[in-house]
C-alpha cells in the first residue's frame, strides 16, 4: 500500500467517523428539543462529509491538499460558537473528537494551533458554567490527552520519515530508487495535466557498463555510481529528481520542462560526462534517452516506454549518443 493510499484512508475514516459522531449527537438534541444544537452539529457533520469528499477529490488528482485547513478550521469554529454562543454544557464533550480529528488531518504545528484556540475557548466555557475544581480536572484532562496524542503524532511522523527514506533511496548513492520512481511520476503527470504545464523525463544508461564491471569489479563500479549520481545532482535543477535504476541506469523527472529545455539538459548530461576523466576508471561515456508529455501520457508507464525507446534508439546510433523520442500529440 502506498503511502499516498493509506493517508486517504486514514483520511476518509477520521472524517466519516467525525461526521457519524456528530450525526448522533444532532439526533440526540433533536430528541430532546435542543434544536439549536441539532441545527449546529447538523452543519458540523455536513462539514465533515465535506472533507471526506475533498480527500477523495485529492485522491484521484495526487495533488497536495490544502484544503483540510479550512475544514477543519470550520469543525473547530461551529464548536467554539457551539460552547460560547448557545452554551449547553453537552458541547464540552465535543472537545476531544475534534482535537483528535485535528491531529489525524493536520500537519502537527497546524493541529497544535487549532487545538490550543479550541482549549482557550474551552476553558472560557468551563470556568463561566462549571465550578473551578470540575472545569480543572475536565480542561486538565484534555491538555493532558491533546499533549499525549501530539507525543505519538510527532513519533510516527518521525519514525514514518525514517522508514521512507530507507525505502525510496538508494544506499549507494543516496538517489532515490525504483520504488519511489512511478509514484512521483504518477504525481508530476497529474499535476501537469491539472496545471497544463510541461513534463520530460531522460533515462542515462553508462555504456559498455559489463566491460567496466570485468574491468575494474563491483567495488570500484559502485563507486563509479556514487560520482555520477553526485555529479547528475549538480547538472539538474532544482525541483528535478534524480532515480538510481539497475544496470547503470539513472532516471531524470523534470518538471516545468518543454522539449526545447528536456534537449538542452539531456545533452548536458551527456557532454560533461564524456569530457570529464573519472577517479575510478577513468573516460565513461552515456547514451541518454529523452521525452516530453504529450495529452495521451496519463500514466507513468507510457512515458517510460517511450523514455526506454529513446535510450535504445541512442544506443543504436553507438557509444556517447542522444536521442529524443516524440509522443502522439493527437493521441486523448
Amino acid at each position: 500500500m502506498t503511502e499516498t493510499r493509506l493517508r486517504t484512508i486514514t483520511h476518509m475514516a477520521g472524517y466519516l467517523t467525525a461526521s457519524f459522531f456528530i450525526a448522533v449527537l444532532a439526533m440526540q438534541n433533536l430528541s430532546y428539543g435542543f434544536y439549536d444544537l441539532f441545527y449546529l452539529a447538523t452543519v458540523m457533520g455536513l462539514v465533515g462529509v465535506t472533507g471526506c469528499i475533498y480527500t477523495l477529490v485529492c485522491r484521484r488528482q495526487q495533488l497536495s491538499a490544502p484544503g483540510h485547513l479550512p475544514i477543519l478550521a470550520a469543525l473547530n469554529a461551529g464548536l467554539v460558537v457551539g460552547m460560547l454562543a448557545l452554551e449547553p454544557v453537552a458541547t464540552s464533550y465535543w472537545v476531544l473528537p475534534i482535537l483528535l480529528l485535528n491531529l489525524l488531518i493536520l500537519p502537527l504545528r497546524q493541529a497544535l494551533g487549532l487545538g490550543l484556540g479550541l482549549l482557550v475557548a474551552l476553558a472560557i466555557f468551563l470556568y463561566s458554567h462549571e465550578s473551578p475544581l470540575n472545569a480543572t480536572v475536565t480542561l486538565a484532562g484534555n491538555i493532558i490527552l491533546l499533549g499525549i496524542a501530539a507525543l505519538y503524532t510527532w513519533h510516527y511522523d518521525h519514525m514514518a520519515q525514517s522508514a521512507e527514506d530507507l525505502a525510496i533511496t538508494d544506499p549507494v548513492t543516496g538517489a532515490h530508487n525504483a520504488r519511489f520512481l512511478d509514484e512521483t511520476l504518477h504525481k508530476e503527470i497529474s499535476r501537469a495535466i491539472a496545471t497544463g504545464h510541461p513534463l520530460s523525463v531522460v533515462l542515462t544508461s553508462v555504456d559498455y557498463l559489463d566491460e567496466l564491471e570485468d574491468l575494474h569489479g563491483r567495488e570500484r563500479l559502485r563507486e563509479l555510481s556514487r560520482q555520477l549520481t553526485a555529479h547528475l545532482f549538480d547538472v539538474i535543477r532544482a525541483g528535478d529528481t534524480l532515480y538510481t535504476l539497475d544496470k547503470g541506469e539513472f532516471f531524470l523527472i523534470l518538471p516545468f520542462t518543454p522539449e526545447d529545455g528536456v534537449r538542452v539538459i539531456a545533452e548536458r548530461v551527456r557532454r560533461s560526462i564524456s569530457e570529464q576523466a573519472w577517479p575510478v576508471v577513468g573516460k565513461v561515456t552515456v547514451c541518454v534517452g529523452c521525452t516530453t508529455r504529450v495529452p495521451g501520457d496519463t500514466r507513468p508507464d507510457s512515458l517510460r516506454r517511450r523514455t526506454r525507446a529513446a535510450l535504445e534508439a541512442a544506443r543504436k546510433r553507438g557509444a556517447d549518443s542522444l536521442w529524443f523520442s516524440e509522443g502522439d500529440r493527437q493521441a486523448s
